[in-house]
């Protein structure tokens, strides 16, 4: 479970070699592009495309975004539009992150990233485990001590059906740390919000969660961060220790990024995959990265794909485990 940073290395590399120059002189790199969104207004999905678009052109990168919201099947609705129609859609990027991974296993909707064009990973959120501020268990190793004193009792919540994101990362962080993966109880809630209501109110003594929005409950008091899915501690909240450090070795990312019709011209995915290269040295994605607490994990082209493919093994081995496939 380390190949997040093997790609992050390698995205670096990759990032000066395409920033450098794209941004040396101005250099317009693409007219126009469209941002084609699977979900509704306001989501994860929303909120990439369009502060993305904005880096891009207030950068002067892109001339001119355009956006379109297409919900539906759990984003299989805009992957199928896509594909039927990616004759006209030359300057088309739909944005997507790891349930594209998770449906597609699933059987949620029939293709896969393997049916579209690989542009880039954008940006990440780690997950992380967390419990009430004042919880008497205050680091992974406490947290395995209660469990393993009334595992019948002991439960973890999420904001994600049982097989989801949540639960997954829940269930490598038990793995990990030798337990059995299926050995806990994990309430499963129809939001975050909800699920934050089930961790204050005692009904499950640990949450499963995006790590920018345990973020923002622990600068409010509301929550302590046992441990984060990163190989290293996070800037953004650096008092979070991870779960490496505390001898449990597992990492996990909930990346976003980008992907073109099946069959475009490559030159064109070249300079799709080029500008969105450029716009990381901007302060313009700079501004927008930390507006929105993002990390950076830029892996375009072949090393994206390599990442899916890991990132696909990794959560494909676990749901097995789990009875989910």
């Amino acid at each position: 479970m380390t190949f997040t940073r093997r790609v992050m290395m390698t995205a670096a590399a990759a990032m000066v070699a395409f920033a450098g120059t794209a941004q040396a002189d101005g250099h317009q790199m693409l007219e126009d592009l469209h941002f084609l969104i699977p979900g509704g207004a306001g989501g994860g999905w929303d909120g990439t495309a369009r502060g993305t678009g904005e880096a891009l052109t207030e950068a002067g990168i892109v001339g001119s975004a355009s956006y379109e919201n297409m919900s539906g099947g759990g984003g299989g609705v805009a992957i199928a539009h896509m594909i039927e129609n990616a004759d006209s859609m030359d300057n088309t990027v739909m944005v997507n992150s790891t349930p594209i991974v998770i449906r597609s296993l699933t059987g949620v909707f029939p293709q896969s990233f393997r049916d579209l064009t690989l542009v880039a990973g954008t940006i990440g959120d780690y997950a992380a485990l967390v419990v009430q501020a004042d919880s008497p268990i205050t680091s992974m190793d406490d947290l395995l001590t209660t469990f393993q004193a009334d595992a019948s009792s002991f439960a973890i919540g999420g904001g994600s059906v049982p097989g989801g994101m949540d639960h997954l990362v829940a269930a490598m962080a038990m793995e990990a740390a030798g337990e059995d993966p299926t050995g806990f109880n994990y309430i499963p809630y129809d939001a975050g919000g909800a699920a934050m209501a089930g961790l204050l109110s005692g009904e499950i003594q640990a949450l499963s969660t995006g790590f920018s929005e345990a973020v923002a409950l622990a600068e409010q008091g509301e929550v302590r961060i046992l441990g984060v899915t990163a190989p290293e501690r996070v800037d953004a909240f650096a008092d979070a220790p991870t779960m490496m450090e505390q001898g449990i070795e597992v990492e996990f990312v909930n990346w976003r990024g980008f992907f073109a019709a099946p069959g475009i011209d490559e030159a064109q995915v070249e300079a799709m995959r080029g500008a969105i290269a450029a716009m990381y040295d901007t302060p313009e994605w700079e501004a927008v990265r930390a507006r929105n607490g993002w990390v950076n994990i830029h892996n375009p082209g072949a090393d994206f794909e390599a990442f899916l493919e890991a990132q696909e093994q990794q959560i494909g081995d676990l749901m097995r485990t789990l009875g989910f496939l």
